[in-house]
């Protein structure tokens, strides 16, 4: 199934190249973004995180370091993906910031577990936020992620600034 998708998105990919029209974005995000997220709420995947001890590692390493790489709007820690929102620093490039999150997660959770491998997927979806009413919709649809994916309040962690907050 992950084959098929990367090979239809490599193929989408050339006939559409950069820079996209905000049509053109959408639509790529509808069919690509869309089939991942529903593959994630409906649970593909180890989920790790699932465990309480492996989701307090990746919620722990996501602020580890506020105010100095990031400062952290809001992020929900789910069975098998993370959603969060964040300001990052410019001198902490966005590949760079993942990577070291990915990496000592990894690391942690699979020394905790015993285990050697992969733990994260290679890549990850990022977004910019354009305007308040794009921040909103971000915020809500972290805030509403566990919801939809029909998780109980055991199986995710949701941390939300005071700025965050704010948002109904």
């Amino acid at each position: 199934m992950r084959d098929q998708w990367e090979g239809e998105r490599d193929a989408w990919l050339k006939t559409h190249p950069e820079p996209w029209s905000g049509e053109v974005e959408r639509k790529y995000h509808q069919r690509f973004s869309g089939a991942i997220e529903r593959w994630l709420d409906a649970g593909y995947g180890t989920c790790l995180p699932r465990r309480p001890e492996c989701s307090r590692i990746v919620a722990e390493t996501l602020h580890h370091f506020e105010g100095e790489r990031v400062v952290m709007i809001s992020f929900v820690v789910m069975p098998n993906h993370v959603h969060a929102l964040f300001v990052q620093n410019p001198v902490w490039p966005l590949e760079k910031l993942i990577r070291s999150w990915k990496g000592f997660t990894a690391r942690q959770i699979n020394k905790l577990l015993g285990r050697l491998g992969n733990f994260w997927q290679r890549d990850y979806f990022d977004r910019l936020v354009r305007d308040e009413e794009h921040f909103a919709n971000c915020v809500r649809y972290i805030r509403r992620n566990p919801e939809k994916a029909r998780l109980g309040r055991s199986e995710f962690i949701l941390w939300e600034s005071d700025k965050a907050r704010e948002i109904c």
